[in-house]
């Protein structure tokens, strides 16, 4: 366990690496922050979100709670994909979940969990939602990688549901929303190949939010 102290100790090192290959590096990131990647994952603190995806400081922004739960009702991220569509005009969003999540695991349990109860609970609305699928998996540990799997997808349509991501799509043709899954075991990221389009063009009669048809044939 890395001690209170030393965590001022790395923060130099890590000036020091970073003024070493670039000496504006500070003074440019000062200046403005222009992501092209919004990122909504699980708050685990085995998940770091830049080095997963290879990029630097600026390069995303980041939004994280547990389960990586889009939420209507949720202020904070809603709050966070407006500014980030709206404002920062971010070209890509990423829903991403992983797999042995915690908080999908204790929405699988049958049990009180107090104040998680509400949280939780959409996770709960997503097994609902596939109930035959995953009741049909036999082995548990499969059953519940399925249900990550799920639902970042459900996470994704959330997001396509917001004005703000519709509104933009029309006007300028992004964002795009993307579901991945990162595997704690080996690393990697799955990409599960979320049809933007598609899940935009069927979702619309209900949830146009842009009163002009964003995807009519």
């Amino acid at each position: 366990m890395t001690k209170y102290d030393e965590i001022f100790e790395n923060n130099r090192r890590w000036i020091a690496a970073k003024t070493a290959t670039d000496k504006e590096f500070f003074e440019k990131l000062a200046n403005e922050q222009r992501p092209d990647y919004l990122y909504i994952g699980c708050s685990d603190s085995r998940v770091p979100t830049n080095e997963i995806m290879g990029l630097d400081a600026g390069e995303v922004f980041v939004h994280r709670n547990i389960a990586n739960l889009v939420n209507n009702t949720d202020l904070n991220v809603m709050a966070v994909i407006n500014y980030a569509v709206r404002h920062l005009q971010v070209k890509h969003i990423v829903v991403c979940g992983h797999y042995n999540c915690g908080g999908v695991k204790a929405a699988m349990q049958p049990a009180d969990l107090g104040l998680l109860n509400p949280w939780l609970r959409n996770i709960r609305d997503v097994y609902r939602l596939h109930k035959e699928e995953l009741n049909a998996i036999q082995d548990e540990h499969a059953r519940y990688n399925r249900l990550v799997e799920l639902n970042v997808q459900e996470q994704c349509v959330n997001v396509i549901k917001t004005a703000a991501v519709q509104q933009s799509y029309l006007q300028n043709q992004f964002p795009t929303v993307h579901g991945w899954v990162y595997d704690l075991r080996n690393g990697e990221l799955k990409d599960l190949k979320i049809d933007f389009e598609r899940v935009l063009h069927e979702i619309q009669e209900i949830y146009d939010l842009t009163g002009e048809g964003l995807m009519k044939k």
